[in-house]
């Protein structure tokens, strides 16, 4: 006997359960390979990990040019023109108003913000050392520099926060030397003076 056509499909629920479960076969094949190739890392990238941040800051809107100076144990020293030293890396050459200016949808728009940050990414055994220095005097006025030692792991702790004042060009002052023990503590806080710009 010949069936009547009524213009309805017939479905077959043995299909349509077949054709679910391969949908989803697809789906977690998609997401296992995708998961299996993760992108593919540019060249001379640096992970953004951070250890132990010192940021060196000066009065906001002031001409004058102060850079920061970071020993570590092994005697790499990071500043303006070695901007990476092992495991450490300075952020930003912060030149006083020399490049606090930038284009924002056509309008000069000034950056009053005068601040370094260092930031070192591997914890080594030893003392590190932190100066600050007056490469370019404006105003030929002492400036009051602000510096803090901030260790982010495990937890963030303010290590050290203090100023110094520059009594002009090419003054170099130290603002805080710390030790690095095997286990990661920071201890022996002191100001001894060292020297660490070179000419």
């Amino acid at each position: 006997m010949r069936r009547r056509n009524t213009g309805r499909h017939d479905h077959d629920p043995f299909t349509d359960l077949l054709f679910d479960i391969l949908l989803g076969f697809t789906f977690m094949f998609v997401i296992a390979v995708t998961a299996l190739n993760p992108p593919a890392k540019k060249k001379g990238e640096i992970p953004a990990k951070a250890e132990i941040i010192i940021t060196t800051t000066w009065p906001d809107g002031n001409p004058d040019d102060v850079d920061t100076w970071v020993e570590a144990p092994d005697g790499d020293v990071v500043w303006f023109r070695n901007p990476d030293a092992g495991l450490m890396h300075l952020d930003r050459d912060d030149r006083g108003s020399d490049n606090d200016t930038l284009k924002l949808n056509g309008q000069t728009v000034l950056n009053p913000l005068n601040q370094e940050v260092v930031t070192v990414r591997g914890l080594m055994p030893g003392e590190y050392t932190v100066n600050v220095h007056c490469y370019h005097s404006v105003t030929q006025q002492p400036v009051p520099v602000q510096v803090s030692v901030v260790k982010v792991n495990p937890v963030l702790e303010v290590v050290y926060y203090g100023s110094v004042e520059l009594q002009g060009q090419d003054n170099e002052r130290t603002a805080v030397r710390f030790t690095v023990s095997p286990d990661g503590r920071i201890s022996g806080l002191h100001t001894l003076p060292k020297t660490l710009v070179t000419s």
